[in-house]
């Protein structure tokens, strides 16, 4: 797999188990953000990696989804502490967008297996997160939830692992995925562009 370093590159992380390879416009629509509202130098492709390999030590943002089972193999699970401890971070979003669903309780299990029973905590709204580019006054609310899907609930936090009083896994069940999974064209319909979140944590994976 080749990498430009010199840009920024979006990373989507690919698992055995589950379905990793949900709302598939939603990398693009991010990636248009960023070159929207940014300087940064954004490479347009979406990158598959998977979880297992090497090749994860060299992306400085990944994203990881699904609806299903989350149940990674030894090397997906040493990898993905390896690569938080050193510095990563992964963005990490429930497709469910509930609390109880199968994703959320086997990716919670997951990551008390590796980092411990009180490793994912949930962020305050006041977290540098939600005021490194854009300013929110927390988690913008999705259409997701507002429809009454999954468990019902408007989640009013996120949770995250941090490591080095840096987030390392930031954690949603508000489905962004799902919100953000649409034609970027298609924005100029949107009276607030709703990606704009993606932008303050990509900024922030990538700078603090």
């Amino acid at each position: 797999m080749s990498f430009d370093s010199n840009k920024f590159f979006f990373t989507r992380l690919q698992y055995e188990s589950g379905d990793w390879e949900v709302d598939q416009r939603m990398p693009v629509n991010v990636l248009n953000s960023l070159i929207e509202y940014t300087t940064l130098k954004v490479d347009t492709n979406e990158n598959i990696v998977s979880l297992s390999s090497e090749d994860l030590f060299r992306c400085p943002f990944c994203y990881l989804s699904g609806h299903k089972l989350v149940e990674f193999t030894a090397q997906e699970r040493e990898n993905f502490e390896k690569y938080i401890n050193n510095g990563g971070f992964v963005f990490v979003d429930d497709c469910n967008h509930d609390i109880d669903g199968l994703f959320a309780k086997s990716f919670e299990s997951q990551m008390e297996r590796i980092f411990g029973a009180t490793a994912l905590k949930k962020i305050p709204n006041t977290h540098p997160l939600y005021s490194i580019f854009f300013k929110f006054d927390g988690p913008p609310t999705t259409s997701q939830e507002l429809n009454g899907w999954g468990d019902d609930i408007v989640h009013d936090y996120l949770k995250a692992i941090e490591v080095n009083n840096r987030i390392g896994v930031l954690y949603s069940n508000k489905d962004y995925g799902c919100e953000w999974d649409y034609d970027f064209r298609n924005k100029r319909f949107y009276r607030i562009d709703n990606t704009r979140f993606s932008v303050n944590i990509i900024m922030y994976a990538l700078t603090s």
